[in-house]
């Protein structure tokens, strides 16, 4: 499996995991001209700007650790535009990290980070 498809292959296994903790997903590789979101949810009131990390193994460290201050100003840029786009934007809004990776035995392990980081 390539890496693009690696990753189309782990957001889809997080947008299933965000379903089945019902969030409602409204966006999927959101596109600007700023930047990219994995994924964009809603749950509970909240609107959550989705990072999707997706590696086959930890061997380099956890995939959230590739969310780098760089990357997160991009996505916060991203979100901003976003939501010039797509009013009311008086809604609470957060920065979450889902990383994705396969164990030995060929599932999914999924973990998220709530909140990961600010803005």
């Amino acid at each position: 499996m390539n890496t693009k498809n690696l990753g189309n292959s782990g957001e889809e296994a997080a947008a299933r995991y965000l379903a089945a903790c019902r969030y409602r997903i409204r966006e999927r590789q959101y596109r600007c001209p700023l930047g990219e979101i994995d994924l964009i949810a809603e749950r509970d009131g909240w609107l959550v700007f989705i990072e999707v990390k997706t590696r086959r193994s930890l061997r380099y460290g956890a995939p959230a650790l590739a969310v780098t201050p760089t990357k997160q100003r991009r996505i916060i840029r991203t979100a901003t535009w976003y939501l010039q786009q797509h009013p009311p934007a008086d809604r609470p809004c957060r920065f979450d990290v889902v990383e994705v990776f396969r164990t030995s035995e060929g599932k999914w392990h999924i973990r998220q980070y709530e909140n990961a980081f600010e803005t």
